[in-house]
């Protein structure tokens, strides 16, 4: 008889015991009743990005000495950095750089160890394109620009 009673007590502690868990979890879902949403509609409101956001690398030509530490120490070895040694002033003169922005994994580590800060992450984001081509455009506009200065 002793088993039978303490069985029946322990499914009266488990009922209640179940009974307060789902009271705990509804009052949780009542106390997010009157939160604002965190979901923004992506093509009529824009993300505000953090300071620190790594998005697509802007590239000044100016400030550039060819010194390719981009290329050490980046972990793919991406930029392309294409120079030639001028022998009447002894410095590298820059003919061209690039990035191929569909292989690039946006780490910052050329951005960081650039020694004349010639390199700069910016907010852009939307790099998305319906082929691979389309971010070699995005390359050859940054090569046309250099063409220019030339």
């Amino acid at each position: 008889m002793f088993p039978m009673v303490t069985g029946f007590m322990n499914y009266g502690q488990q009922t209640v015991r179940t009974a307060r868990y789902i009271g705990q979890s509804f009052m949780i879902t009542l106390s997010h009743v009157n939160r604002f949403p965190v979901t923004i509609q992506y093509p009529y409101e824009k993300l505000i990005t953090s300071e620190r956001f790594r998005g697509r690398i802007h590239f000044e030509f100016d400030k550039c000495i060819a010194c390719e530490v981009c290329v050490r120490v980046c972990p793919i070895d991406l930029p392309v950095v294409d120079w030639k040694l001028e022998t009447d002033i002894q410095k590298k003169r820059l003919f061209n750089y690039s990035i191929d922005f569909g292989i690039c994994i946006f780490c910052g580590n050329c951005v960081e160890y650039c020694p004349t800060n010639c390199l700069s992450m910016t907010e852009e984001y939307e790099l998305s394109t319906y082929d691979r081509h389309g971010f070699r455009g995005k390359r050859a506009k940054v090569n046309k620009a250099i063409d220019k200065l030339i």
